[in-house]
């Protein structure tokens, strides 16, 4: 299932204060220093204590599973194993690890059955059951999303990330990969003619009979990448304060206007997810639509998971490159 539209403000996002002995040094001496406790401050401002580099991590979101397994750590327990098998193929899972339940409601008895050394949660999981985490073991508790700096709020994430599982140069290095794939793909935009270019994403879905899509404002992780690839995002709707997600209906697509290129991901694992090669195929204002007429309508691979990390937005931007400059 994917993310679904936030109703709730967003948890508080007081910055990442972060203390760790040996885990900002290069890797050999992480290792050499692996048994040296660290303390963390999450975004809650709560203390997370920890005897050394944990190992045995439980993930509760999708974002923050991606985010382990690209460190190198293979989580123990995943919320919904499924959906992250399909809605990620970017990071695969390399392990085989325990269903904890839903992302929304992960099972504290299977959680506290694994016995891990460490919880990463987010702000997206409500308080009273973070609350009831804390009593199996520590949980590093982070803000999910932050629509003023998308992808701020994501290297800060994985550096938390990070720094809780002794991977500090790892993280340095998807960095720089991430950096060097945005660079990359401006480039081939730009030689493209397409710098500047007006560009809509967005995603949608079928609800009892309704079709619902979502824009992808400037506030969105993904809106953000667009931008930093040189593409003007060509929605005008308002995004919600963590995400960065609008809401709008086929004849909010009219206000699009000429020149616009769309793109949308889809998912063949979820048939609700496309309705606009589904459910709007024959609709008279989707058909009538200029990006439509001029088949400026790109379905990005599936598998894109568009709340990730850095490995999530690599595989995004070739895919949009690659869309718009075939």
């Amino acid at each position: 299932m994917r993310r679904l539209l936030l109703t709730a403000a967003v948890a508080t996002t007081a910055a990442l204060t972060l203390t760790a002995c040996g885990t900002t040094e290069p890797a050999k001496d992480d290792a050499k220093k692996s048994a040296q406790p660290i303390t963390l401050t999450d975004d809650t401002g709560a203390k997370v204590e920890l005897d050394g580099p944990a190992k045995k991590v439980v993930g509760t979101e999708w974002n923050v599973v991606e985010t382990l397994i690209s460190l190198g750590v293979d989580p123990v327990g995943v919320a919904d194993v499924k959906g992250y098998k399909t809605w990620d193929s970017a990071v695969p899972l390399k392990n085989e690890p325990k269903d904890i339940g839903t992302r929304g409601e992960p099972s504290v008895e299977t959680i506290a059955g694994l016995k891990p050394d460490l919880i990463v949660a987010t702000s997206d999981l409500p308080p009273a059951a973070v609350k009831q985490l804390r009593g199996i073991a520590p949980v590093l508790n982070l803000t999910a999303a932050d629509a003023k700096d998308p992808i701020g709020r994501m290297t800060k994430n994985l550096d938390a990330i990070a720094k809780a599982t002794g991977t500090t140069a790892k993280a340095d290095t998807l960095k720089k990969g991430f950096e060097a794939k945005l660079a990359e793909g401006k480039k081939a935009l730009a030689d493209a003619g397409l710098g500047g270019a007006k560009y809509a994403f967005a995603d949608g879905y079928l609800v009892s009979n309704q079709v619902q899509i979502r824009p992808f404002t400037s506030g969105s992780l993904i809106g953000a990448v667009n931008e930093k690839l040189g593409l003007k995002n060509a929605w005008t709707v308002e995004g919600d304060p963590a995400y960065g997600l609008g809401t709008t209906d086929v004849e909010g697509l009219t206000k699009l206007g000429e020149g616009v290129h769309f793109a949308h991901i889809s998912n063949d694992g979820d048939p609700s997810s496309n309705p606009f090669e589904g459910a709007l195929a024959k609709d008279k204002v989707w058909t009538s639509l200029p990006f439509v007429k001029k088949g400026d309508v790109h379905r990005l691979p599936d598998g894109i998971w568009m709340f990730g990390g850095p490995e999530s937005m690599n595989q995004y931007v070739d895919s949009v490159v690659k869309a718009l400059t075939k």
